[in-house]
């Protein structure tokens, strides 16, 4: 079967992007889906541990090396434009896709994760190049991550609206950090669904080990 993906972004930048992305690849392998992790643009890799990629991995027990999930990687914990230009690297679209195009032979199903937010910059020179552009060109869908606390109705609103503004099919939204006993959560919930139209597909209380969604509802996310 052709390898199917799923964009993983969110509504900012340490909303849990790497945490859900860890949790997905977990849940699909457990389910028996040969399901891969890729990473295009990674940044704050200390001393040079890339430590979203080891984190998915660990999590959920995909024995590859880090280094074959990113296409750049950078120290400095920074927006990926500015870390590859400090770096003096150009970060190209075409390495990306032909990359993301070897790596995912080895798979049926592949969790892209994103950096930042929806508009986040990997290059702003006279290529400029915005994480949209990188979204359809790897896959034909995104789950968004949002926080489930204050601000997030605005945010995760924001972020829908920017996706399918840009021709990208948003498959749902997972909302991190959910306390069910908090009435502002529940009423979040409540009001992201009715103002995007989009289904929020799971609920992640902090530090959660597992993401409670239905095999074959998380293997509909792929497209």
């Amino acid at each position: 079967m052709a390898c199917k993906s799923l964009f993983v972004t969110a509504t900012g930048t340490d909303v849990g992007k790497t945490y859900i992305s860890a949790l997905i690849v977990k849940s699909m392998r457990d389910a028996g889906f040969n399901c891969g992790y890729f990473k295009p643009v990674l940044s704050g890799a200390t001393n040079g541990v890339l430590g979203d990629c080891n984190h998915v991995l660990s999590t959920s027990g995909l024995n590859i090396e880090p280094e074959k999930c990113v296409s750049y990687s950078f120290e400095e914990p920074v927006s990926p434009h500015l870390a590859a230009f400090r770096a003096g690297v150009e970060i190209s679209l075409d390495k990306i896709i032909d990359d993301f195009s070897n790596f995912s032979k080895d798979f049926d199903y592949v969790v892209v994760e994103g950096a930042g937010g929806i508009t986040c910059p990997f290059s702003l020179d006279n290529n400029r190049l915005l994480l949209p552009e990188v979204i359809k060109s790897l896959a034909n869908n995104v789950l968004i991550v949002a926080d489930a606390g204050l601000g997030t109705i605005n945010s995760t609103l924001l972020t829908s609206e920017y996706a399918r503004g840009n021709g990208i099919i948003v498959s749902g939204i997972v909302l991190n950090n959910f306390d069910r006993a908090d009435f502002m959560h529940q009423d979040n919930l409540i009001q992201i669904e009715q103002l995007t139209g989009l289904s929020v597909v799971a609920t992640v209380e902090k530090d959660a080990k597992s993401i409670k969604i239905s095999e074959n509802e998380l293997e509909g996310l792929f497209k």
